[in-house]
């Protein structure tokens, strides 16, 4: 073997121990230090709202708005509802980012569907519980009903 060829294959095995060694950084300080939490200005991050139209019934009076956290470490945030949905979980991608350490990445999904709001359990490892109660599949929200997922409380709001 030559004296190039081996200098080479020594220089590839030391960038490869240094890309270990950084690898072993990185997912020490992500254990350490846990998601990072990425916040987000009310109403969509600066986008305009959308006005109803023709093809975008209004929500009528009566219908929720807001989803607010009652209990946990995020107590008194509140998030607008959206007809296509809020994603609740510790991801940046989610709409309400949960700083609770129950919390599955991407835990549960709220939506409306046919003028009434679900909750829906996206395989989250502790589960989503409506009124006490652990789902298994799309569950409706009434007036009232408490959504709990991990240590934290939300709540439907007009």
């Amino acid at each position: 073997m030559g004296e190039l060829t081996l200098t080479v294959v020594r220089l590839g095995l030391l960038v490869m121990l240094w890309l270990f060694i950084f690898s072993i950084v990185g997912v020490l300080r992500s254990d350490l230090y846990g998601t990072r939490i990425v916040t987000r200005a009310p109403g969509g991050g600066g986008r305009g709202r959308v006005r109803p139209t023709a093809s975008t019934p209004a929500r009528s009076k009566k219908s929720f708005t807001n989803l607010a956290v009652m209990e946990g470490p995020m107590r008194g945030t509140t998030v607008p509802l959206k007809e296509s949905g809020v994603l609740l979980g510790r991801n940046p991608e989610c709409t309400l980012v949960l700083d609770d350490d129950y919390a599955s990445g991407r835990h549960a999904r709220v939506y409306l569907d046919d003028k009434t709001w679900y909750v829906e359990d996206l395989g989250s490892t502790n589960g989503t519980h409506v009124n006490g109660e652990k789902i298994t599949a799309p569950t409706p929200l009434q007036a009232g009903s408490q959504l709990r997922i991990g240590t934290t409380v939300l709540e439907l709001r007009r």
